[in-house]
């Protein structure tokens, strides 16, 4: 079995990248959105410290590009085509398994439907030609470092854990969909009150009062601190605008939002809990949607 050659390669060799290269993406994920954030993340659909699509992505694109390895030039485009490729597929899969938005570049000049986007893709293009130079090196090292008895059981203990972590995420998954509707149901209706009150000129406005608010939901004393941020800020709004005929209408509203929102935010535990932090804005995202996303990985 592990002398099977895809592409040329055995696939002893295959796994075994797929396996360091889908820990590097975890690093640089994870790296990457926790200096963003300001706080330690852990990125990646799983809970282990591995990003698939990272190891998919450059065992295809290294597997497909490998001929081409010392035209730097096609190496370039080769990476941008292939990995965007395969971040719009993977993309569109995520959403229609889990009708969740988990990544979106809706606010970034030329995306495409907010799946892709052309900066990333030609940072896709830099990552292949850094591949090749060095990571791939680098990934050869580590392979000769191991007997291929030892090398063999590293895979298996590997794919084992990867799959029982693999099946309960998804099995979290299928459920965060519902949940998220549930908050962005809540805060819509809020949010839609409020403008009726005039003390928000548009819905639109009134959702700038919250923001990103998924992001504080990981931890309660960080979501409690931002209710309390909501209301008083919503006060001072009816103080600007010298409403005070609806002020005991939003506090008894604002108690009833807060009331069953913290109701809804005490069932998501677990591995969605860990979802929302490693996608600070991950939406559930309608069957029948239309239009662009709004979002960023």
């Amino acid at each position: 079995m592990w002398d099977i050659q895809i592409l040329g390669v055995d696939l002893y060799h295959v796994l075994f990248w797929l396996i360091l290269y889908s820990f590097m993406g975890w690093i640089w994920e994870s790296c990457y959105v926790s200096i963003k954030e300001k706080k330690l993340v852990n990125r990646g659909f799983v809970t282990g410290p591995v990003c698939t699509i990272y190891g998919v992505g450059a065992m295809s694109v290294y597997l497909v590009l490998r001929p081409l390895q010392d035209h730097g030039l096609w190496l370039f485009l080769g990476g941008i085509v292939l990995a965007t490729i395969l971040e719009y597929v993977t993309s569109w899969v995520m959403e229609k398994l889990f009708h969740t938005s988990w990544w979106d570049y809706s606010e970034r000049p030329f995306n495409l439907h907010g799946r892709i986007c052309l900066g990333c893709s030609i940072a896709w293009g830099f990552f292949t030609l850094l591949m090749f130079e060095i990571l791939q090196p680098f990934a050869q090292w580590v392979i000769d470092l191991f007997d291929v008895a030892t090398g063999h059981a590293f895979i298996i203990l590997c794919g084992i854990l990867y799959c029982v972590d693999f099946i309960v995420s998804t099995l979290a998954a299928l459920q965060l969909g519902e949940k998220l509707e549930g908050l962005q149901t809540a805060m819509e209706e809020f949010t839609e009150y409020l403008q009726t009150t005039k003390v928000y000129s548009s819905t639109e406005e009134a959702r700038e009062l919250f923001g990103n608010y998924k992001k504080h939901l990981p931890t309660k004393k960080e979501f409690q601190e931002k209710l309390g941020e909501y209301q008083r800020r919503i006060a001072g709004k009816i103080e600007e605008k010298g409403l005070s005929e609806y002020a005991e209408g939003i506090r008894s509203r604002s108690k009833g939002f807060r009331e069953q929102y913290q109701e809804r935010v005490s069932r998501i535990t677990g591995v969605n809990k860990r979802f929302m932090k490693a996608y600070p804005t991950i939406h559930k995202v309608s069957r029948k949607k239309k239009g662009n996303q709004k979002e960023t990985k």
